[in-house]
């Protein structure tokens, strides 16, 4: 679970990580009033949950209230990769002299926490990791103990050369402060990018990123408030509630399939076929009508899909109550899109019965191939492969 910067920044102050004076706008008159107060200048950052907001101009200087006010209406009408700026961040501009990067994550691999400092920061570390790796310093840590003091002195030593030992000092108990907030709230990463230094010695988090474990969540019931869900991620809430593993993809034919596994050698076989897949749904295992029903409202809510394949292998999951499932949501919905249906498994010919007694205008495949196939060219499409 994402949230914003703003909102991050509400946790680095709860555990003591100092940031620079700010706060949350929602319209230019509130920027106006913000940096009024600040009485210096200002940055104005865009509060999208996106990376490249600086790129494409979500973040500017201003250098009075005035200049803050025309500038933050200008980022407030803007859209970044698609998302509508709602609210901008109205933060105390600083005189920087130097920019680190702290941050904590998890290793799959170890299955411990991982902190990655360096003092390359201000940029992306994915890029700092692919040009320059011998700038990112790492630390495992044993959860049973944490993260000790002389280890966060060691990598607070990694960012700082020939100064004062009271900055290492104050970036070590920084670090420790973000462990402690990284392991009390759940989260699966927690990122300081830049931490800097500036020319009047203080140190400062300029920029506050956080994510929560999405499978700690239901310890946290405080976090619903945090989310500002786009349109998409929305959808993929609702199938959640419903039961449904559902993600959006940018293709076209949408896929019903019960069984991770399944539902990606379908998407596999669209691709190979020469399609692209508009999503991954997994109804699952169990034998339920609705989660068909529920299904099938989630893809026609997307403009983007013009044709469903429902790939069904019923094993536990009986092909019946797929089949009752889908002419049930076939009967409430006027549907104006192809729906190919290559259904196999435990009660097979009754579910084959059920869809053609129901004289809804369904395509029938008899294999994976075969449905692929069909689907693509019931949109117009060509099969790159003959086989």
């Amino acid at each position: 679970m994402k949230i914003h910067e703003y909102q991050a920044r509400e946790f680095f102050i709860r555990y003591g990580i100092p940031t620079p004076v700010a706060d949350v706008a929602k319209n230019k008159d509130e920027v106006y009033e913000i940096a009024k107060k600040i009485g210096k200048r200002v940055v104005i950052k865009a509060q999208v949950q996106v990376g490249g907001r600086g790129k494409a101009g979500g973040v500017k200087l201003a250098n009075n209230p005035d200049e803050a006010r025309e500038i933050g209406e200008k980022i407030l009408n803007m859209e970044i990769k698609g998302i509508k700026v709602k609210r901008v961040l109205v933060m105390e501009a600083v005189d920087i002299l130097k920019e680190f990067y702290i941050g904590i994550i998890v290793d799959r691999r170890t299955k411990r926490p991982v902190i990655m400092v360096s003092p390359a920061g201000g940029v992306d570390i994915e890029e700092v990791a692919k040009k320059t790796p011998e700038k990112i310093y790492k630390l495992t840590i044993d959860p049973l103990y944490g993260v000790l003091q002389h280890q966060a002195r060691n990598l607070a030593q990694r960012l700082f050369d020939n100064v004062d030992f009271n900055f290492i000092i104050r970036t070590a108990e920084i670090i420790m402060r973000l462990y402690k907030l990284f392991i009390e709230t759940d989260a699966s990463i927690a990122e300081i990018n830049p931490f800097v230094l500036t020319k009047n010695g203080e140190l400062l988090a300029i920029d506050s990123k956080i994510n929560f474990d999405d499978n700690a969540l239901f310890r946290h019931p405080e976090y619903e408030n945090l989310k500002d869900l786009t349109e998409d991620e929305k959808i993929e809430e609702d199938a959640k509630k419903a039961g449904l593993s559902f993600i959006k993809l940018s293709g076209n034919i949408g896929c019903v399939v019960n069984g991770a596994g399944l539902a990606m050698a379908t998407m596999d076989v669209i691709k190979y076929f020469g399609g692209e897949p508009a999503n991954f749904l997994d109804v699952g295992g169990s034998s339920n009508p609705e989660k068909v029903k529920n299904a099938m409202n989630i893809l026609l809510k997307d403009k983007n899909v013009k044709s469903i394949w429902f790939n069904i292998f019923g094993g536990i999951t009986r092909c019946d109550d797929i089949a009752k499932g889908l002419v049930e949501a076939m009967k409430g919905i006027e549907i104006k899109i192809p729906i190919v249906v290559r259904i196999t498994g435990t009660n097979e010919e009754l579910a084959k019965e059920i869809i053609k007694d129901s004289k809804l205008p369904i395509i029938f495949a008899n294999t994976m191939s075969e449905g692929a196939k069909m689907a693509i060219k019931s949109i117009g499409g060509s099969n790159e492969r003959s086989r």
